[in-house]
């Protein structure tokens, strides 16, 4: 069940075209659906058509078993149009190689706009190393599910 205060998430959001945003969605019940990396492969195929360089750029992404961690910069689409895109598409693919329906997303998601002063390699740093403070590998090389324009961090 959504969590009361969810949908004050979305209440006077803005974004802004060219400023840095760190993304942060869930799994419906937090279930761990990516924990099979083929699953994840359907989302990650939907991040990299949804930066293609005009709408969007994407810095850094994690998927992990049960979330989503992206920083990226809009272009010519608000945040939420890229944010809905992303999750609305990857649902599809994802209900369709799995044969179910229903909702794979919990509804609306955080965002942190990054302000000027604000690291973008830091915080880059900061979603790549999720699968590691998480115990799911020992190495962010041997995680299948992220990207990173940084490299080497």
């Amino acid at each position: 069940m959504e969590k009361p205060h969810g949908r004050d998430l979305r209440k006077g959001r803005v974004s802004q075209p060219g400023r840095a945003y760190l993304v942060t969605t869930v799994v419906r019940g937090r279930r761990p659906l990516f924990h099979d990396w083929r699953v994840g492969r359907l989302l990650v195929s939907e991040l990299r058509a949804a930066a293609d360089g005009v709408r969007a750029e994407s810095l850094a992404w994690v998927i992990m078993p049960d979330h989503l961690h992206w920083l990226l910069v809009p272009h010519s689409e608000n945040l939420d149009a890229l944010v809905r895109r992303v999750k609305s598409r990857s649902a599809r693919l994802i209900n369709r190689s799995n044969g179910r329906a229903g909702a794979v997303w919990q509804k609306g998601y955080h965002d942190h706009a990054l302000r000027h002063d604000e690291e973008l390699r830091a915080a880059a740093r900061y979603i790549i190393a999720n699968p590691l403070r998480a115990g799911l590998v020992t190495r962010v090389g041997d995680y299948p599910l992220w990207d990173c324009v940084y490299l080497p961090l």
